[in-house]
């Protein structure tokens, strides 16, 4: 390393290792951002849980074949890496409201297309499109909420994103039970015109706008933020410092991850996302019907149950987010998807041995009901709050980028599978899915940081120390 560079992260690290900024106070401004950041979160969760009950309507209608719906149910995760891979770059060079604005875009593109298609060819542009828009989403939201919020709400607010990814998704879930799956898709749609609608009356990220240079509008942005009594001359003066630092470095491509600096960073942000996924969760979510179906348990009962346990212990996870951590609460959901998945998984095995019969059609029940509970509480949301938190500025948009495609590619991988899975061992599928969440026990109690009550920059510190 050279001397200049070494000089130039030495000023970072020292620019970095102050106490940070003081606790903020939840603003109005800063609530309504949240509020139009989350929308993003709802069409989220409504492009999730719009092929379940959709299913039977979609091929009935345009007379589709189990295979052809298959298709039009997995390119969702296609697009989706598709608009992470492009998440980072696209949120560095138009901002995080200006991406918010092209998922948008997309998203309404692929639910009109849904929407007015007569055959399978023009389902499945909609549903890519919706694809790639959630792909965008699933990156900037999360990264545009822990840039505005103060550290001492951070995380409250940033599981705010995985609320309305839940609600969004029981909301489709009992909507479509009642309306065909045109006027479902014109509902899944609804979220980004409010979005939007909502993006005129919200700031820009103060961090952003300091990368850029544009020194007045972040401060006053932060000012709006904050309250207009508030002190942000510590929180100001911090930010500028380190993207002033940032600034003498070179933007960070995805090459530049695999350094030794960053190695913690990249390890937690990447593991923790293959975890999440490789944990069954898009498969569960995708297919529980059929998982019900194969247990002998009534599917509507089963799915509208899962639907409803997730959204109330997403807003436990909300409410202690920010009084007892994250790692705390990724423990507990780590531990509780691994239960819930080795119930399910011992449900299948009595099937099979012909054992306790009566009983383990509940048990597969129960066990679902558990993995989705504990799922909702840390799991789903936390790893995409932190990958926000662990990142450096200059390499926040590469890192949101390689991630977000892991998770989603890893998604693709699970979903695709699965199936193939179930027919060769139910209850081996099951096993596998716990043994994973054993591993993420694991990892969480060994590699990931906490980072409740400390500011990006002194999250930057901590995770990436530059030596000279």
């Amino acid at each position: 390393m050279g001397r200049q560079e070494g000089a130039e992260q030495g000023l970072l690290t020292a620019a970095l290792t102050g106490d940070g900024g003081s606790g903020g106070s939840v603003t109005g401004l800063l609530v309504l951002s949240t509020m139009v950041a989350v929308c993003g979160s709802l069409e989220f969760g409504a492009a999730i849980g719009y092929s379940s009950p959709a299913e039977s309507g979609i091929m009935d209608d345009l007379g589709l074949s189990l295979a052809e719906y298959s298709v039009f149910g997995s390119i969702m995760t296609v697009g989706a890496i598709l608009g992470a891979i492009m998440s980072g770059k696209t949120a560095d060079l138009v901002g995080r409201r200006g991406a918010m604005g092209i998922s948008n875009i997309l998203c309404l593109s692929g639910w009109i297309a849904i929407i007015f298609s007569e055959g399978a060819w023009v389902l499945d542009i909609g549903r890519l499109l919706v694809g790639c828009g959630v792909g965008l989403f699933s990156y900037v939201v999360p990264v545009y909420i822990s840039e505005i919020a103060p550290k001492n709400l951070r995380g409250g607010f940033g599981t705010a994103h995985q609320f309305m990814l839940s609600f969004g998704s029981a909301l489709i879930y009992f909507i479509g039970t009642v309306v065909n799956w045109r006027i479902l898709a014109l509902i899944g749609a609804g979220p980004c015109v409010l979005q939007l609608l909502g993006l005129f009356f919200i700031p820009e990220s103060p961090r952003w706008l300091a990368k850029l240079g544009r020194e007045r509008e972040y401060e006053a942005v932060l000012r709006y933020l904050r309250g207009k009594n508030a002190d942000i001359s510590e929180e100001a003066t911090e930010i500028k410092e380190y993207t002033l630092t940032l600034q003498r470095l070179s933007e960070g491509r995805i090459l530049d991850l695999f350094q030794k600096t960053y190695t913690r960073s990249l390890l937690v942000g990447v593991g923790l996302m293959a975890l999440q996924q490789f944990g069954g969760t898009n498969a569960i979510v995708f297919y529980a019907s059929s998982i019900f179906e194969s247990a002998g348990f009534p599917a509507n009962i089963g799915t509208v149950t899962m639907a409803v346990v997730q959204v109330p212990m997403t807003i436990v996870g909300v409410l202690l987010m920010d009084k007892s951590g994250r790692r705390p609460l990724l423990l507990i959901s780590a531990i509780g998807t691994c239960l819930g998945c080795f119930l399910a998984g011992l449900s299948f095995l009595l099937e099979d041995f012909h054992q306790w019969t009566q009983v383990a059609p509940t048990l597969a029940f129960v066990g679902i009901v558990v993995y989705n509970a504990s799922f909702g509480l840390g799991l789903a949301g936390i790893p995409w709050l932190i990958m926000s938190e662990i990142f450096p500025m200059n390499m926040k948009g590469s890192a949101g980028s390689l991630v977000s495609v892991v998770n989603w590619f890893a998604s693709w991988i699970v979903t695709y599978v699965f199936n193939f899975l179930m027919e060769l061992s139910t209850a081996g599928t099951f096993f596998i899915f716990s043994a994973i969440a054993g591993l993420t026990i694991l990892f969480v109690a060994k590699l990931v940081p906490e980072t409740k009550g400390r500011t990006l920059e002194e999250i930057q510190a901590a995770m990436n120390p530059l030596t000279a």
